[in-house]
């Protein structure tokens, strides 16, 4: 280890000594080691007071929501819907998209949300897109306050090239940033706070390793600020009072197996269960049983290839309706929740129209 001490002034009257330190026999994850040591030098660590509540009864009445599930399940579009209805339930909400992503953005009709927080058509709902590298460089500048110093650190190239080296790294500072969105305080300077942030997370198994995220460098940091405020981030997603943790599926054998997946390794990995599951795209039932084998005898009376294609469709409509309520059963069954159901738009594209009809939907069934 090799360590240089190096002079930088606050003011003509003060000057700070910032260590930097540049380990090149340990894991990558000594970057969690040498942050820790920057922020403690500038003594940064500051109190945690929370107030214990009760643990609320609807999802819209917490803090901080994290929507997960299988890849092309319609979290997004959950996401987007639950903002939407916390927002006419007249809470301060804002929907976070992750990974650089702007789905939701043009979905809403907003230009830009890259790293800003974006205002959605009423005064209740905003958006942004968050990325790694603006979440570091923000996370930089708050913990060492100075900003030539937060700069010098973060233009140095030996620092960028390890920071993406860092496993985890990415994870545990735009994890940050949802904690900060979702604090009564912010530390963003100027910044109001929100009544519920609603986060579009990874699908299934990276959404439990990215709620991980801060325990794990807690654990590696061990002591120190980086330490302390993985521990204080974890507190917090693991508090039901606080976060909750809603799945979403499609009624299909594959999605209902990884959604009863995800129950089980949200309590293996962090002790926590679903406040909500909600199955997405389900068809409608147009015909009851007299309908069905009505069609079938009509199917089996006619040569005219025109009416046996309708009818074969219909039919066929009508199977997979029921197939779909079939595995929402088994759903339900294996979670022990009932789920709420939302219908198949049938549009090619989704807009605020069907945002706004979805959410009331799922505002019923929450």
């Amino acid at each position: 280890m090799s360590t240089q001490r190096t002079r930088w002034p606050f003011s003509a009257k003060a000057t700070a000594t910032f260590k930097v330190v540049v380990v090149l026999a340990t894991p990558p994850f000594w970057l969690a080691k040498a942050m820790t040591l920057a922020v403690l030098i500038c003594s940064l660590t500051r109190p945690v007071f929370v107030t214990l509540r009760p643990i609320p009864s609807s999802v819209l009445d917490k803090r901080l929501v994290f929507v997960t599930g299988k890849g092309g399940v319609g979290k997004s579009t959950v996401a987007a819907a639950l903002g939407m209805a916390g927002a006419r339930a007249g809470r301060r909400t804002i929907v976070v998209e992750l990974a650089y992503q702007d789905r939701l953005a043009r979905a809403f009709g907003v230009e830009d949300s890259h790293f800003r927080e974006a205002q959605v058509g009423s005064d209740s709902l905003f958006t942004i897109s968050l990325d790694p590298q603006h979440a570091l460089e923000e996370y930089l500048r708050m913990q060492l306050r100075v900003k030539p110093l937060a700069d010098l650190l973060f233009s140095s190239r030996m620092f960028q090239y390890l920071a993406v080296a860092t496993p985890g790294l990415a994870e545990m500072v735009t994890m940050g940033k949802v904690w900060e969105l979702s604090q009564t305080r912010r530390r963003v300077r100027g910044a109001e706070p929100y009544d519920l942030v609603v986060v579009d997370a990874p699908a299934t198994g990276h959404g439990v390793g990215f709620m991980r995220t801060p325990k794990t460098f807690a654990e590696v940091a061990r002591v120190g600020p980086i330490a302390a405020q993985g521990r204080t981030i974890h507190a917090t997603v693991v508090d039901r009072r606080f976060t909750g943790v809603v799945a979403v599926a499609l009624p299909e054998e594959m999605p209902v197996n990884e959604t009863v997946l995800l129950r089980d390794e949200l309590r293996r990995a962090l002790r926590i269960g679903l406040d909500r599951v909600v199955v997405n795209g389900l068809y409608p039932e147009r015909f009851g049983p007299r309908h069905r084998a009505a069609l079938a005898r009509a199917l089996e009376g006619t040569d005219d290839p025109v009416e046996r294609a309708a009818l074969r469709a219909a039919l066929s409509e009508h199977a997979r309706a029921r197939g779909q309520r079939e595995q929402v059963v088994r759903l339900e069954e294996a979670l022990g929740m009932e789920a709420v159901r939302l219908p198949f738009m049938f549009e090619p594209q989704l807009g605020p129209a069907q945002f706004e009809a979805l959410s009331r939907d799922l505002e019923a069934g929450l």
